[in-house]
């Protein structure tokens, strides 16, 4: 299909009368209501005139018949208005703090058997203590098991199994 003058003649006519482009499409044939749209922009044409049908009756708000659905119903929470995306959340979710199951590793290690970055060997446990860019941090030390980098102790924190790691996820969510 070409866009011959006559048929942009048309198009300008019908556009001027208010039809749509769906509607212009189906008097001129051949041509898709996609065609028509970028024909009517690539001309420039803009202010067409409203369809009789839409200019004689204005619209009726809708009102609920017995089949359609429920009307809503009231929030419990505020309106809001605006962008909301930076807005506050109303009712912070409360933060459930874990409570450490293990007792304070600094009476756990006496200091005989605390390690330094140059005394670790592969025997000894190396679960770090403190913060390394302080002077007290050291690393525990005790005896490990062969192939385990950590003592007992420390193993049972940092292996958990999966059953236990997704039980205590789930109560963090259910607590949130």
């Amino acid at each position: 299909m070409s866009w011959t003058n006559e048929r942009v003649e048309l198009l300008k006519k019908l556009w001027g009368d208010g039809l749509s482009a769906s509607q212009i499409a189906g008097e001129l044939g051949g041509v898709t209501r996609n065609a028509v749209i970028g024909k009517v922009h690539r001309l420039g044409l803009s202010g067409r005139a409203k369809s009789s049908s839409s200019s004689a009756k204005p619209r009726r708000a809708r009102t609920a018949t017995p089949g359609s659905a429920a009307p809503k119903k009231p929030s419990h929470q505020p309106q809001t208005v605006g962008a909301t995306a930076l807005k506050a959340d109303i009712d912070p979710v409360p933060v459930v703090q874990a409570k450490p199951a293990v007792e304070p590793i600094a009476d756990l290690v006496p200091i005989s058997q605390r390690a330094s970055i140059l005394t670790l060997t592969e025997r000894t446990c190396k679960w770090p203590i403190g913060d390394p860019a302080t002077d007290d941090f050291y690393f525990c030390g005790r005896q490990s098991d062969a192939g385990v980098p950590y003592c007992a102790h420390h193993c049972k924190i940092a292996y958990q199994p999966v059953a236990d790691r997704r039980r205590d996820r789930k109560v963090v969510a259910q607590a949130g």
